[in-house]
């Protein structure tokens, strides 16, 4: 059914959310939940004494243990900037954790490595079979649902908890935040609620040709019960409970340890780079940007008017998007014309193949009801 466009008063979220709803004066339900649910929760949890206390607990409980925490390391600025607080300021003695899934950028490994050095802490590094990773991305592109990420956020996260599991690392650190992330993505973006081993498994029977004998997969499920509800492990988000501004945390890192900015979030991913600035836009119409920029206008940190102007076009040129598209074929073992094919193929989504996306809101929606999560999640 055609809709009328629209878009909201405050924020740059639209009607490419299907499920989007404004109010009478024309802003949207992303802003009015940030109102009503996490402007305050941000202005009150601004404390350095809360941190402090938290740091100490952390501390406390792992005086005897090799690590107090483990923090998942991409090069990016969240994960870095978490790394920073926790051992600059918490004083904590954490475990860096980096996965290399094959998609990093030259920058995102530089960046690692002088954290590692500056930081002066230890870095474990899981690599991931690239055949069983590249056959399940391949498994993905054949789905046609917007969702390509999910098999790298797979790896990522599961690898992390596994870890940590196995190593008894009672502490994940995560640089999950309000302040840039308030706004999250609607799942028919790309933004699925979470691993689901059903949609996974149903999707690679159908399209994969090996079997993924040592592709760390946990569901989301497994993690939120077994791991945190059942073994007491605890995932702490460390910038929510600081100002965290994206330009001066920026220039922080810049200037202790010369770590180098990136055009985008999540552009330390160089599949996530063209996923996101050329795939997702140009197949499906969706730019994950949206969300980004109207988190940033929601906590003060963009003004809209620039939103509008920078949205109006790619981060990236299209020549280098058409290069990157090369790369990315050439890599998964794709023809040119076969991935071409499939861009202009027919458009799914996750509701196409088995899924226990029910089951997940349900948990979601929980979480929103004791408070445990703040965002739209939908």
């Amino acid at each position: 059914m055609k809709i009328n466009y629209q878009i909201c008063s405050k924020c740059i979220m639209d009607t490419s959310d299907p499920n989007i709803t404004f109010n009478d004066s024309g802003q949207c339900d992303y802003c009015v939940n940030y109102e009503n649910n996490i402007a305050t929760v941000l202005s009150s949890a601004n404390s350095h004494a809360h941190l402090m206390k938290l740091a100490h607990s952390i501390k406390s409980e792992n005086k005897n243990n090799d690590f107090d925490c483990i923090i998942g390391l991409s090069g990016g600025l969240d994960s870095s900037y978490t790394a920073h607080v926790a051992k600059e300021i918490m004083g904590l003695r954490p475990l860096l954790f980096h996965v290399d899934a094959g998609w990093n950028t030259h920058r995102a490994v530089a960046n690692i490595e002088k954290l590692v050095d500056g930081l002066d802490l230890d870095l474990y590094t899981e690599v991931i079979n690239w055949n069983e990773m590249k056959d399940l991305q391949r498994s993905f592109f054949y789905s046609q649902i917007p969702d390509q990420d999910l098999p790298q956020d797979a790896a990522f996260f599961s690898a992390l908890y596994k870890f940590a599991h196995e190593n008894k690392i009672k502490y994940v650190i995560t640089g999950s935040n309000h302040s840039t992330e308030c706004c999250r993505e609607p799942e028919e973006w790309g933004g699925y609620l979470g691993i689901d081993k059903i949609l996974f498994k149903d999707i690679h029977t159908r399209f994969g040709a090996r079997d993924l004998d040592s592709f760390p997969l946990i569901d989301i499920l497994e993690y939120k019960i077994k791991y945190q509800a059942l073994l007491g492990m605890k995932v702490v988000k460390p910038l929510d409970l600081i100002s965290f501004d994206k330009l001066k945390a920026e220039e922080e890192l810049s200037k202790l340890y010369g770590w180098e900015k990136f055009q985008h979030k999540h552009h330390e991913s160089r599949f996530t780079r063209f996923f996101e600035d050329f795939w997702l836009p140009q197949k499906f119409g969706f730019e994950k940007r949206r969300a980004h920029f109207s988190s940033l206008i929601s906590t003060g940190q963009m003004d809209r008017e620039d939103a509008i102007a920078r949205i109006s076009t790619s981060e990236c040129t299209q020549d280098f998007l058409k290069l990157e598209m090369e790369f990315v074929a050439d890599k998964l073992d794709f023809s040119l014309d076969e991935f071409t094919e499939i861009f202009n193929g027919t458009n799914k989504t996750f509701r196409d193949y088995k899924n226990k996306r029910w089951l997940i809101k349900l948990a979601a929606n929980g979480m929103r009801t004791l408070g445990l999560e703040k965002r739209l999640f939908r």
